[in-house]
């Protein structure tokens, strides 16, 4: 007779990202995981495979929550402008409290990606995702006459998703708010040159 599982593994896996987000994949053993998610060491193996898979399982969990967040985002504004400007200030907008500064994104593209073809995938696959993003809210503002129709759409999503990586990376080295908003005012103003 099977056990029936003792957790929620949404809830635990939950816990897995955000340990990973803090440590990084190299810092965090097996008993950091096991103690952390609170989870029995056989329990975990057998819902979620060896730390790599676990790793990769929490990598896809965290775009989820990214993806929910940006959707959310555009489904609140009417105007591209202003959803570009809200998903540079996602990145930079962080309740450390529930989670840890930075991106676990852009830990996963220098840590595992240059070495690990699967961390690579998701850390690719995220990063177009944005390109396209903007991109498309880049066209949709020409198309609607809020931009300027004179704008290269492919060049600045490309600027814009190079920005909002840099963002990622200093909101985790950094306290001072304002030179990030500052940053993000710099960043936005490129859509006003004609």
């Amino acid at each position: 007779m099977a056990r029936t599982k003792e957790f929620d593994e949404d809830t635990v896996l939950l816990k897995a990202m955000q340990l990973f987000w803090e440590q990084g994949y190299e810092k965090t053993s097996m008993m950091d995981l096991v103690s952390h998610m609170g989870v029995h060491k056989r329990s975990m193996y057998d819902s979620f495979g060896d730390k790599h898979s676990l790793y990769i399982k929490a990598l896809k969990r965290y775009s989820d929550l990214i993806d929910k967040s940006v959707k959310s985002i555009i489904k609140g504004t009417n105007s591209a402008e202003e959803t570009i400007r809200l998903v540079l200030e996602m990145a930079i907008r962080r309740d450390e409290d529930e989670f840890p500064k930075g991106c676990l994104m852009v830990n996963t593209a220098v840590e595992l990606a240059p070495h690990d073809s699967e961390s690579r995938a998701l850390v690719n696959q995220s990063l177009t995702y944005f390109e396209q993003l903007i991109r498309e809210l880049i066209e949709a503002g020409q198309q609607s006459g809020e931009l300027d129709k004179t704008l290269n759409a492919e060049w600045l999503s490309c600027y814009f998703n190079n920005a909002l990586t840099g963002l990622r990376v200093l909101a985790k080295t950094t306290d001072d708010r304002e030179k990030l908003k500052q940053i993000i005012e710099t960043t936005m103003s490129i859509l006003k040159i004609n």
